[in-house]
C-alpha cells in the first residue's frame, strides 16, 4: 500500500511540475507588463522608422528618432503632407507623431492620437501590448473597430 501512494505521489509531483514549468512558458509576458513598460525605442510594423516613446506627466507620446531613409532629394525628409503649410518644412525626424495615450491598465493605453506622415491625418489611436517586444497599435477613425492595427517592436 505504501508504495502504491508512493508512486501515486511521485506522479503527482512530477506531473505538477511539469503543469507549472507549461504554464510558466505559455503565459503571455504581458501579465508581468507595467504600465511604463511602452517606454522605449519601438519600430514601426515596416521598420522605416524608430518611436521613442516616452512620458510626459501621465500620458505617453512618441517621436521619429530614426529613419531608415533619412533624406529625400539629397535633403532631410519633411513633413510635406502635412495640411498645414505652416508645418510641412518641419523635418520628418524628430516629429511626435504619437500623442495623449493614457495608461488604463498594465498592458494597455487609449484615447490617444497617431499622425502619420506618409498621408498627413491624424487617428485615435489605442496601444495594447502583446508581450515585452511588441505592442499592437490601433489607428482608427470614429470607433475601433473602422482602423488598422500594426504590431510595433522593440528596438
Amino acid at each position: 500500500m505504501q508504495n502504491l501512494f508512493s508512486v501515486g505521489f511521485k506522479k503527482v509531483s512530477k506531473l505538477s511540475i511539469v503543469s507549472i514549468a507549461t504554464l510558466s512558458i505559455l503565459l503571455p509576458s504581458q501579465v508581468l507588463a507595467a504600465p511604463d513598460d511602452i517606454v522605449g525605442e519601438w519600430y514601426n510594423d515596416t521598420k522605416e522608422s524608430k518611436i521613442q516613446v516616452y512620458k510626459s506627466g501621465n500620458k505617453y507620446f512618441g517621436k521619429i528618432s530614426w529613419l531608415k531613409i533619412p533624406n529625400k532629394n539629397g535633403k532631410p525628409k519633411t513633413d510635406e503632407n502635412n495640411p498645414d503649410p505652416a508645418k510641412q518644412n518641419k523635418p520628418t525626424l524628430g516629429l511626435v507623431i504619437l500623442k495623449d495615450l493614457k495608461n488604463v491598465s498594465d498592458t494597455k493605453w487609449e484615447d490617444g492620437k497617431i499622425y502619420d506622415p506618409k498621408n498627413g491625418k491624424e487617428y485615435k489611436c489605442e496601444i495594447k501590448m502583446k508581450d515585452s517586444k511588441s505592442l499592437d497599435l490601433r489607428g482608427y477613425i470614429g470607433i475601433s473597430l473602422f482602423g488598422r492595427t500594426s504590431v510595433w517592436t522593440k528596438a
